[in-house]
């Protein structure tokens, strides 16, 4: 595959490798695609910010970031975000990574959908939600170099992105909604899921066993 793609260098490496395989052989071309544009874009959004986050980890993040909606990693039910964040971490931890590395990997996994937090935080974690945001909305992309986007999307084609990107959220989370309290991942559940209604935070308080 080829190694530099709109200025931005794919890192070489084994865990690079086997993420890259891992991605092409468990998940789908929606997700394998997305991933890796997530890395592309939030690499050029780090580059244009002045962030510099580790290649590496910033790719393992992207690569993972969307796993826990195709395949729940963890035998207790919880947030999706928290599914791939977990699998990831131990990914690293096994081929010999440092805590340290992991951490800052099940970070920047875990907070991929908060809104306004990842920014304030590590490069690696900040670069990620970029990426993520720039896919998904177009948050950014009037800011990138239309060149490079072009050359990012031949490399890596949308497709039907938007229906088929909806539609995974939908079959990953419709069998476990309640992790979807207070998160974006409720807005597409409630638009595309009939019968379902998220749970405020204000009934939350309001029903609390305690009299006043």
């Amino acid at each position: 595959m080829t190694g530099i793609i709109a200025g931005v260098e794919i890192p070489e490496g084994t865990a690079v490798s086997e993420a890259t395989s891992f991605l092409r052989e468990t998940t789908n071309p929606l997700l394998f695609h997305h991933s890796r544009r997530v890395f592309l874009f939030g690499s050029l959004h780090a580059r244009r910010l002045g962030l510099l986050p580790d290649p590496e980890l910033l790719y393992i993040s992207a690569m993972f970031h969307d796993t826990g909606l195709l395949t729940p990693f963890s035998d207790k039910e919880q947030r999706f975000e928290l599914d791939g964040a977990d699998h990831a971490r131990k990914f690293l931890l096994d081929r010999g990574f440092p805590k340290s590395a992991a951490e800052v990997v099940w970070m920047a996994i875990a907070l991929h959908t908060t809104p306004g937090i990842p920014g304030r935080m590590g490069p690696e974690t900040a670069a990620t939600n970029y990426g993520v945001l720039t896919d998904a909305v177009g948050w950014g992309l009037d800011g990138l170099d239309g060149g490079q986007v072009d050359e990012i999307v031949a490399a890596h084609p949308r497709g039907e992105f938007k229906k088929e990107f909806l539609q995974a959220f939908v079959d990953g989370l419709e069998n476990r909604p309640d992790t979807t309290y207070g998160t974006v991942n409720a807005d597409v559940l409630e638009h595309f899921v009939p019968g379902f209604r998220r749970q405020s935070m204000v009934e939350r308080v309001t029903d609390a066993p305690w009299p006043s």
